[in-house]
């Protein structure tokens, strides 16, 4: 019974379609999984909802994805956002469409994804042993032979490792991937936390600390050069930055910290008006105001929290009447809400990051099959591939994917 087709290492999203599509085949399948149960992290994706795909084209799509998105074209081009809403809907879970393209289970809950996929692989019969940690891979002349887990020896055909990369450790992504990888020859990318929230110097952040941010610029800055920029939603929390859109500027920023650099984010808080339209209108509205104070006048600004921050940066009189209001004192305002800036410090840590940057160089893969191309009947799948992308359901579906294609090819050749 210790002899497989295939072997998966590793019980995510990834691993699962992998393990299903080789059973699909006829395949012998074994998953071997190091926590109690699988799809920890499945489960707390999309803040426990599971954003499970995109809507976006093919081509768009890698277009949201890191550093060669290209790599993934052909996968795609196998296995895709219809396929997996298909399976899902398959095993009795209804998927809706919401903003920007996001696709979520009906029912709001991650595990009914992660349920749907566990009856699919019951039902081909993939056998699947928990607590099981992979030592090594059993190599034969450069020919995968079988594995070690739990320090016994289990022979196979084909290994598709799908580990996860480095992010949320709890959920048994601890980068053990990246070392089986490493010692069976392959190049490793350095991993870093990617889709991470930021810190910040100062204690402005944490002043408003809880205030979300909608329809805002926010420009990363790296040696006082201009590197990135996103529009959309942002939080501040008691040590910084992080929603949506600094999620996603935090790759380019973390890759900037590494490199030494001085790196600042600036959020243009009226992204809508051009420096003349905003002078005109703080103008317009200082004169309406007239003999109020100043800092009556903000609220038209600001959000309520913000207000006695500005004044504190502007150095201003709040009770100064508006129509005192200096037009060197005007331009600072209309200056500070096109660019209240922030100095980064660092980004938290691995146990905060969505998703993991780095990982098996995509070189060293054949993008038909995610076979090694150092050693045959070795796959690649998921977050353990240096491939990484941009919150929406990106990262899941490179997964299901590449996961799908590795099973696929394992026994059916390229299909």
């Amino acid at each position: 019974m210790n002899n497989y087709d295939v072997i998966v290492i590793g019980a995510g999203p990834a691993g699962l379609l992998a393990a299903g599509r080789a059973a699909e085949l006829g395949g012998k399948v074994l998953i071997l999984e190091k926590m109690k149960q699988p799809g920890r992290k499945l489960l707390i994706t999309g803040k426990g909802r599971c954003n499970i795909t995109n809507s976006a084209p093919i081509s768009e799509f890698i277009k949201h994805v890191y550093p060669k998105g290209r790599f993934l074209k052909n996968a795609f081009s196998q296995y895709y956002s219809d396929d997996i809403i298909h399976l899902l809907e398959t095993y009795g879970v209804d998927v809706k469409l919401e903003r920007g393209g996001r696709y979520f289970p009906a029912g709001n809950k991650a595990s009914d994804v992660l349920k749907a996929l566990l009856r699919w692989l019951d039902q081909l019969n993939v056998e699947m042993r928990c607590n099981q940690r992979v030592e090594e891979l059993t190599i034969d002349n450069r020919q995968i032979a079988g594995v070690k887990s739990n320090g016994k020896a289990i022979s196979c055909n084909h290994v598709i490792l799908a580990t996860g990369g480095k992010s949320y450790p709890a959920t048994g992504s601890t980068g053990e991937g990246y070392q089986l990888a490493k010692e069976a020859g392959h190049t490793i990318e350095k991993a870093r936390p990617a889709l991470v929230p930021l810190e910040t110097d100062g204690d402005i952040a944490q002043r408003l600390q809880g205030l979300n941010l909608k329809n805002v610029k926010a420009i990363v800055w790296s040696n006082n050069k201009k590197v990135a920029e996103d529009f959309g939603e942002m939080l501040f929390t008691h040590y910084g930055l992080s929603g949506p859109i600094i999620l996603t500027l935090s790759r380019v920023v973390v890759d900037e910290l590494q490199q030494g650099n001085k790196v600042e984010i600036s959020i243009d808080l009226k992204p809508a008006l051009d420096d003349q339209k905003l002078d005109k209108r703080l103008l317009r509205d200082l004169n309406e105001y007239g003999k109020k104070q100043v800092n009556n006048i903000f609220r038209n600004w600001l959000p309520a929290s913000l207000i006695p921050v500005f004044i504190d940066l502007l150095k201003l009189d709040p009770y100064k009447p508006c129509h005192q209001v200096s037009a060197i004192e005007r331009k600072q305002i209309r200056m500070l809400l096109k660019n209240l800036r922030f100095t980064i410090t660092k980004s938290r840590s691995f146990k905060e990051a969505i998703i993991t940057a780095g990982g098996v160089s995509t070189t060293e893969i054949a993008a038909k099959t995610m076979e090694s191309k150092l050693v045959k009947g070795l796959y690649f799948a998921g977050e353990v591939i240096d491939l990484d992308a941009e919150t929406g359901g990106y990262n899941l579906q490179i997964a299901y994917s590449t996961g799908w294609v590795a099973g696929n090819s394992c026994l059916n050749g390229t299909d």
